[in-house]
């Protein structure tokens, strides 16, 4: 076996690997935050307490006695009131106001502080780490994988691609990218327009708190999670343009690599500023992103 081969095999092959499963947890971060950005045109400064949330929701329920397994399905079921609420009682208030965009972002910015400060003060500063739901691991062309991130490769795939048939090829689907695209047309043509901004808002909570059930297991469950996936997950949804699946999954696919590549090479300490630097350079040369917005196209 050649020096190259080997290097690959043993040195960048196992690095791509955990920029690959840093990128599918990223996605399904991104995933619910992109629909509110390109259906709604807020931005959900909150959106990490919902992925918080939905892991406190699922330690809470897990710590009762209900299998992991099920609270795959629970939780997102939990987080749609939750988010239909929230926009109808809060969002909706600020959102027909002149400044609208400034309104909504600080609003929602001070929900996530509300939120933040509750998890601390019913669930204490540290961290929990969740049991493994499967143990083991799988070698794939020689290369350690434990299973449950392997599970989370292919869950991670088949939710993208759920999502992405709910938004291009279903009636709900149309309803919302027909408002994204034009409000007014749209509820001249009779779509109920404030109820779907209200349920793509809480499809987009519940995709969220869906993605910290899944990553809670990795990455722990602790007041402040939000903040280590949010950011990454704001960039990748301007760099793969806002509203944009297929963006979104570009856009983390590929940042995620980059940060792999970059701790390799250079340092960890650089992968972040990389990728923000990327970021910046995107919104100067092509603010729209990669894919441009969900209502167009």
């Amino acid at each position: 076996m050649s020096e190259a081969v080997q290097y690959f095999q043993f040195v960048l092959a196992p690095q791509m690997l955990i920029g690959l499963v840093l990128g599918v947890a990223v996605i399904l971060v991104a995933l619910g935050l992109t629909i509110i950005f390109g259906l709604l045109d807020v931005i959900n400064m909150s959106h990490g307490e919902f992925y918080a949330l939905g892991a406190f929701f699922a330690l809470a329920l897990a710590q009762i006695g209900l299998p992991f397994w099920l609270l795959l399905l629970l939780v997102p079921l939990l987080m749609l009131p939750v988010g239909y609420i929230v926009e109808r009682a809060l969002i909706q208030r600020v959102f027909h106001s002149g400044d609208r965009h400034v309104r909504t972002l600080l609003l929602t910015f001070g929900l996530g502080l509300v939120m933040e400060d509750s998890y601390r003060l019913v669930f204490g500063p540290n961290p929990y780490r969740p049991e493994t739901p499967i143990t083991g691991g799988v070698e794939i062309f020689d290369i350690f994988l434990p299973s449950y991130r392997l599970f989370l490769i292919i869950v991670g795939a088949a939710i993208i691609a759920a999502v992405a048939f709910i938004v291009y090829r279903t009636r709900l689907g149309a309803m919302v990218r027909a408002a994204a695209f034009d409000r007014d047309m749209a509820a001249s043509l009779g779509v109920p327009v404030q109820h779907v901004y209200a349920g793509a808002f809480a499809f987009g909570v519940a995709l969220a708190g869906l993605a910290g059930v899944l990553l809670a297991p990795i990455y722990s469950v602790f007041p402040t999670m939000g903040r280590d996936f949010i950011l990454m997950a704001f960039t990748v949804v301007i760099v793969g343009g806002m509203g944009s699946i297929a963006g979104v999954v570009v856009a983390g696919l590929l940042l995620s690599q980059i940060q792999a590549i970059v701790a390799l090479y250079i340092s960890p300490v650089w992968s972040d500023p990389v990728v923000f630097g990327i970021m910046v350079v995107m919104l100067m040369v092509r603010p729209q992103g990669l894919f441009g917005r969900l209502g167009h196209g």
